[in-house]
């Protein structure tokens, strides 16, 4: 596996709890110092709309110091915050593979 801009993570937000295990794993792998964040969790709401419901989610955001663990992916692992992800809703792969997943909205790819 490779981490060229072939390769990407799909991120499906929709069932993402906010544990913010990738976050640590991410945080942890490459020794980033405090305020530093390879990948982040954004939290939108909670939010009422206008036909009663409810909206509350997080955002799992990879920031421009992700390098999709490029020295994890060369030794054929998963990026750490795939990896670790309690949820199960990141994916690392090849772009047209990805792509080919994210049939609704609340997914989003992200690659370098």
């Amino acid at each position: 596996m490779a981490s060229n801009g072939e390769y990407g993570l799909l991120i499906d937000f929709e069932f993402c709890s906010g544990c913010h295990a990738c976050e640590v794993a991410c945080k942890t792998e490459h020794r980033m110092p405090e305020g530093d964040f390879g990948i982040h969790i954004l939290q939108d709401g909670p939010r009422k709309n206008s036909n009663g419901t409810w909206e509350y989610l997080y955002l799992p955001v990879p920031t421009s110091l992700c390098d999709l663990c490029e020295e994890r992916v060369a030794a054929g692992k998963l990026p750490t915050c795939v990896h670790h992800c309690q949820a199960g809703v990141m994916a690392y792969g090849r772009l047209a593979d990805l792509a080919a997943k994210a049939g609704k909205p609340t997914v989003a790819i992200f690659s370098r």
